[in-house]
């Protein structure tokens, strides 16, 4: 059964950092999305299984870095400059298939999820 577990959240002040870290137990974890209170969940950064091509949201460019261990099958999201506006629950996902995606209905696992808060 494909399992995907987050670490890594917690609360930091606003322009601060923190690392988010997902562990895959099958098919590579491919991307990161997130979920504000009262808001749809959203696409942040994806990496690809082979090259670790990357891609990310508009919101998060410039301030996070996506990056792949193979050899233990985790991704991590490297985020700094945080601000309140990053505040939501973190999804790790993963799809069955090679393509790059920003849309989360092409994504099958996901984890539970870990709680990133960000205070003024």
């Amino acid at each position: 059964q494909e399992q995907l577990v987050e670490s890594g959240g917690g609360l930091v002040q606003a322009g601060g950092s923190l690392r988010l870290s997902c562990a895959g137990s099958g098919r590579p974890p491919m991307a990161w999305f997130r979920q504000a209170p009262g808001k749809e969940r959203e696409f942040v950064a994806a990496i690809s299984w082979i090259l670790s091509n990357t891609i990310y949201a508009t919101s998060v460019k410039g301030r996070s870095t996506i990056s792949r261990d193979s050899a233990k099958n985790t991704i991590d999201l490297q985020m700094s400059s945080l601000k309140p506006e990053d505040t939501a629950i973190y999804y790790c996902a993963s799809k069955t298939n090679f393509p790059l995606s920003m849309d989360r209905d092409d994504y099958v696992y996901w984890g539970q999820g870990t709680q990133v808060t960000v205070s003024l």
